[in-house]
């Protein structure tokens, strides 16, 4: 499969600038996410890939091809949106062999691609049936197959679970998953939503007011976030970050927010020793809070229980610490009261560190 390439791709609507010299390169086979907040450019860029949004400035690259001139149907693409866009009049057979009948491919090729896609998506049953007789994760599946019989390089998904409901997201998320591992083709797959980024994906790229932000595995950006953006858009609940000053006494560093002073072993005080300023952000998430009602003060924080979300084997803590709130995954038969103090230890490791000024990691 060709290598996608984007370099310095901009794009604009007049004078509004919406996305920023793009760099981004999609190696061989590899199911790319583009993740971020609603306008963050993330389906912009899609979009321009597609050929549907015409490129401002900059060069997209298939293989050693420049396409940024090509029309869509030139550039050996296959795209998933959002709504479907499913042939009403058509029954699923006949939506899913569309491009091909247009092609005029030979009726047996025709069959056999239509049979075997439908076999993968479980969607054997349903190819005389009409749209409006599907549920909305069937018809998401028969748009999906319509893209799967083209047989093309590349596939490109925009948002295409984001009209589902919960309980069907899940259930497609896992089917993308299993397809995934049967196609070997290059995907790039756009959502603003954090879980099917760091499920599906070989890479994420996190965008944010049409810059990249960060780009690498999901295991990469959860555990070494460049900024504090990343940080706290990948996970669920999301980080907390807490102000502290960094406080030297004698020969040892102490890390100072309000109600608390934990005092930093050997490998904190080395990772600090780069920050600007004596002022900066501390980063932890919820699940690595431990409830440790006998920690010592100087290794834990203090929290006052504000609210107590259940929902089933965790129950997520919403608690004040110092006048910051402070998130807290806990398992839900701790018994918790509303008003009570509970005690967190921490483990240094999972701490993280940002500046203030510019939320860069200080690492």
């Amino acid at each position: 499969m060709p290598v996608i390439k984007l370099e310095d791709l901009s794009k604009s609507y007049g004078s509004v600038e919406v996305l920023h010299s793009i760099n981004l390169e999609m190696q061989d086979a590899e199911f790319t996410v583009l993740v971020g907040p609603s306008g963050c450019g993330k389906s912009t860029t899609l979009r321009m890939i597609a050929g549907l949004e015409s490129v401002t400035g900059g060069e997209i690259f298939i293989g050693d091809k420049p396409v940024s001139h090509l029309e869509p149907k030139e550039r050996d693409l296959a795209m998933v949106f959002q709504d479907y866009a499913l042939y009403p009049h058509m029954n699923v057979a006949k939506n899913m062999s569309f491009a091909l009948r247009l092609a005029k491919r030979p009726k047996k090729e025709i069959q056999q691609k239509v049979t075997d896609v439908a076999e993968m998506l479980g969607l054997t049953d349903y190819l005389h049936r009409k749209p409006a007789e599907l549920s909305g994760g069937q018809r998401q599946r028969v748009a999906m197959g319509r893209a799967l019989t083209r047989d093309s390089a590349t596939f490109l998904f925009d948002e295409p679970l984001s009209n589902l409901d919960a309980k069907l997201r899940t259930q497609m998320r896992a089917e993308l998953a299993m397809m995934r591992q049967r196609v070997h083709k290059n995907m790039i797959y756009v959502t603003h939503d954090q879980i099917e980024a760091m499920t599906l994906a070989d890479r994420i790229v996190v965008m944010n007011a049409g810059h990249i932000q960060q780009q690498g595995t999901p295991e990469e950006l959860f555990k070494q976030p460049k900024n504090k953006f990343v940080a706290g858009f990948l996970g669920t609940p999301p980080m907390n970050f807490i102000n502290v000053s960094m406080i030297r006494e004698s020969d040892r560093l102490f890390l100072r927010g309000s109600g608390f002073e934990l005092r930093c072993d050997n490998h904190t005080t080395d990772r600090l020793r780069n920050s600007r300023s004596a002022d900066i952000l501390m980063g932890i998430r919820p699940c690595d809070l431990n409830y440790a009602p006998d920690a010592t003060a100087d290794h834990s924080i203090d929290i006052n229980v504000v609210i107590s979300e259940y929902i089933g084997a965790q129950s997520v803590l919403i608690g004040d610490c110092g006048g910051q709130e402070v998130m807290v995954e806990l398992k839900s038969d701790t018994p918790i009261a509303l008003g009570e103090r509970l005690r967190f230890s921490i483990n240094q490791q999972d701490l993280h560190f940002f500046n203030l000024n510019d939320d860069e990691a200080i690492s």
